[in-house]
């Protein structure tokens, strides 16, 4: 089957030169992009019931933009005044660069990685007598306690945010040619918002080993699974699907 419409489970992107639209526009198909799941802050109230004090800790460590966000708000409404010697441990240089938002930056004591949370680690190791709390959204990559917990750094994990469906009411019908997808919320939110959803000819993309596996346990075909060698993105693993059954 030839592919022309592509539905993809994500935001549109903000730049007009992203390789989504470059593969559209070489490949002749027509992309989508709409958010399957999105994130929602829990309450304070809900916070509380989890019984952490967030001053019993000595650092924080921040797997993304969004955990800080939630974590500050949180801080807010428990009215908890986080110190000035509050340490903070980020995934990456922009994630850290964003605390300016909420912090002074260059008075307090933060540190960073490259991107990988492994790397963090390898940060954090350094300073193993902190007790670190981690934000994070009631569904995470396991990857997160597994490291934490094999470095027998002390730390908590707390929920600050959850992951939910979207909703996708708005869309009468999955008239693709293809979905792809980015996480098992993505594959869980297409059968809460169509329960009846059929597979039969449509092609089902997916990323990273979770994903697939969210696909194949969901009794879906899994058609295309990225990353692979010879394509590294999900855009090149799709461009040569495109080339391999358009051209037949």
């Amino acid at each position: 089957m030839k592919i022309k419409k592509i539905l993809v489970s994500q935001p549109k992107p903000s730049t007009p030169k992203s390789p989504y639209f470059e593969l559209a526009e070489k490949n002749n198909v027509k992309i989508d992009f709409r958010q399957f799941i999105q994130v929602e802050g829990i309450t304070a109230k809900d916070f509380r019931q989890q019984k952490i004090n967030i001053l019993d800790h000595s650092a924080v460590v921040f797997t993304s933009r969004t955990a800080i966000d939630h974590f500050f708000r949180i801080s807010e409404e428990n009215r908890t005044v986080i110190p000035d010697d509050m340490k903070y441990f980020c995934i990456s240089e922009a994630t850290a660069f964003y605390l300016q938002k909420y912090i002074v930056y260059r008075k307090r004591k933060i540190f960073h990685s490259t991107g990988k949370f492994a790397d963090l680690v390898d940060v954090m190791k350094k300073h193993k007598d902190e007790k670190f709390l981690v934000p994070l959204s009631d569904i995470h990559k396991q990857e997160i306690p597994d490291l934490l917990n094999k470095s027998k750094l002390k730390y908590t994990k707390a929920t600050f945010y959850r992951t939910v469906s979207s909703d996708l009411s708005d869309i009468k019908a999955v008239d693709y040619d293809m979905l792809v997808f980015f996480s098992p919320s993505g594959i869980a939110s297409l059968f809460q918002n169509f329960p009846d959803f059929k597979q039969n000819e449509i092609v089902i993309a997916s990323f990273g080993p979770a994903t697939a596996k969210a696909v194949t346990e969901a009794g879906l075909r899994l058609d295309l699974q990225a990353p692979m060698p010879q394509a590294p993105s999900m855009t090149a693993a799709l461009e040569l699907y495109i080339k391999q059954h358009n051209k037949k």
